[in-house]
């Protein structure tokens, strides 16, 4: 349960470790200033922009030449994803603090810049390498805003009403998150070319939410670097602060946990979208919804994600069933996260998640993997918005946009080594194309007819059905029961558990740590508590 401060006195957004009692749901909502909704809206359109882009790059990256994609395999594309993620989680450790010194809204600026020119070099370039340059561009950019749109987020916010702001900005974003995916579907049913110079008209929209957009906190920062020019103020370098905070066993230990997190967690955006095309029959919705001829209606070829027979769903429809859940019902859950401890929440959301990954390595059953999709859209507002929140509310007021670019840590080391080692492990384990060429040989295709310069990549299945005379549907299942193919989802799902229990682990100890902050606080005069604080 929350604790109310031990003295009305004591400032809301003061930075303790312990928890603070939070503001009903209406009532936090109505203490949001318009600022906060500026950088939710501008969020909104970079999540939009990016995801237009991300939610189909796995397929755009696979698919065979012959059907508009570069044609690689999934263990290629993963030194791509390894390169984007570093890049992009990399670059905040060390933006977050020039952003905190030099302002939000010019790092804003130059991220938006820098992100529309990467749009712009995957359209103008159709290859792996073009799309690979437009990707580290795209990665610099997001990395350059994140921090000042979380910085601001952090500062119009406080203690009492964080879980539901959070909760809310969270929401924002996956209406984004939602929508862009959709968009791209629609334009790379015209050409791949169109998906990415959409997103970069999208993304240039945030020029106009920048104009509205006043920094909190700008008289004071302004004021500190003239002091800081005058040499009245001295100012010690960002790298040994940064090191000074790095020091904090209560921070250090969390980004610890985090980076096993976020090496289980993002698999649902690298690896399911190819999990989906490969292996599930997106079918079996559509005729439970809409019968067995399917639909013509555009609004439901939209909503959903249809192809264009109306027939089916593609892999991105299914993969967004996450945003629209979290655009719908965020705010709910944000609700239900403030009444628990944040370790409590982080811990449960994992749980969840976990349980999901576990569905989709048990089946491959389309309805089976809504509900999965569900159970992880559950477990990611519960534990995601905490992640960064907890930061934010027990870093020092004056370091808030430094230690939100440390939450970036985790992120560099997790999801960085599951961007090649995610598709490497579906790639050996449950591939269909590697499995068709397998199948190819033993019916008695040579050998030298299945490599990769003979049969392109993406080609091996469409030969299998020729080769064979089988449907298509026929051999997806021989090929399914022949193979483990969710040995992929058990490795990650053991990871999630393994995070899990250090996360366990860490809120027992950190709730110790606030009884003692707490004991520490009541033994000396209130306007030195701010002072007691374990390093």
């Amino acid at each position: 349960m929350n604790q109310e401060p031990d003295d009305p006195g004591q400032k809301h957004d003061e930075s303790t470790l312990d928890d603070v009692k939070q503001l009903g749901l209406w009532a936090a909502l109505g203490s949001l200033g318009y600022v906060f909704w500026v950088v939710g809206g501008m969020e909104m359109i970079e999540r939009l922009a990016f995801y237009g882009v991300r939610a189909v790059s796995t397929l755009y990256a696979t698919r065979a030449e012959s059907e508009g994609g570069l044609g690689v395999t999934m263990a290629t594309f993963g030194w791509l994803l390894l390169s984007w993620n570093l890049v992009q989680s990399l670059v905040p450790i060390f933006i977050g603090g020039l952003a905190d010194r030099h302002g939000y809204k010019e790092t804003i600026f130059a991220a938006t810049v820098i992100k529309c020119f990467g749009y712009l070099l995957m359209a103008w370039f159709h290859s792996y390498w073009g799309f690979f340059a437009g990707a580290m561009f795209l990665a610099l950019g997001t990395a350059i805003f994140k921090p000042g749109i979380q910085g601001t987020l952090i500062k119009v916010s406080n203690r009492r009403n964080s879980s539901v702001a959070w909760g809310v900005f969270y929401q924002t974003v996956n209406i984004g998150g939602w929508i862009g995916p959709l968009i791209a579907l629609q334009m790379r049913h015209m050409s791949w070319t169109w998906v990415f110079y959409t997103n970069a008209a999208f993304i240039c929209l945030n020029f106009i939410l920048l104009l509205l957009y006043k920094e909190p906190g700008k008289d004071e920062r302004l004021k500190h670097r003239a002091l800081v020019r005058s040499g009245r103020v001295a100012e010690s370098s960002l790298f040994k602060e940064s090191l000074k905070e790095l020091r904090k066993p209560h921070l250090y230990l969390y980004l610890l946990i985090f980076s096993v997190w976020w090496f289980m967690f993002p698999m649902l955006w690298d690896v399911l979208p190819k999990y989906i095309e490969d292996w599930v029959d997106t079918g079996a919705i559509v005729q439970t919804l809409f019968g067995a001829d399917g639909t013509r209606n555009p609004i439901a070829h939209f909503l959903l994600g249809m192809k264009e027979d109306g027939m089916t769903i593609e892999p991105e429809g299914i993969v967004n069933i996450n945003s629209g859940l979290i655009m719908l019902t965020c705010f709910a859950l944000a609700g239900l996260s403030a009444r628990m401890r944040a370790t409590t929440s982080l811990l449960v959301g994992t749980i969840l998640v976990v349980t999901a990954l576990t569905l989709f390595g048990l089946f491959n059953l389309a309805w089976l993997c809504v509900a999965a999709m569900a159970v992880f859209s559950v477990g990611e507002m519960l534990a995601s918005p905490k992640f960064s929140e907890f930061l934010g509310n027990i870093a020092p007021p004056d370091k808030k946009a430094m230690w939100i670019g440390f939450s970036q840590a985790p992120i560099l080391i997790g999801w960085t080594l599951e961007g090649k080692i995610g598709p490497q492990i579906y790639h050996t384990f449950s591939s269909k194309d590697v499995f068709a060429r397998e199948l190819l040989v033993s019916r008695g295709l040579d050998a030298s007819q299945v490599t990769e310069a003979a049969l392109p990549v993406g080609e091996a299945f469409r030969k299998l059905v020729d080769f064979t005379g089988e449907t298509p549907e026929a051999l997806t299942r021989l090929l399914y029961q022949t193979h483990n193919v969710g040995a992929t989802w058990y490795f990650f799902a053991i990871v999630g558990m393994i995070s899990a229990a250090l996360i366990w682990t860490y809120g027992k100890w950190i709730r110790q740590l606030a009884e003692s902050e707490k004991r520490a606080s009541q033994s000396i005069p209130a306007a030195d508590r701010s002072q007691s604080r374990p390093d």
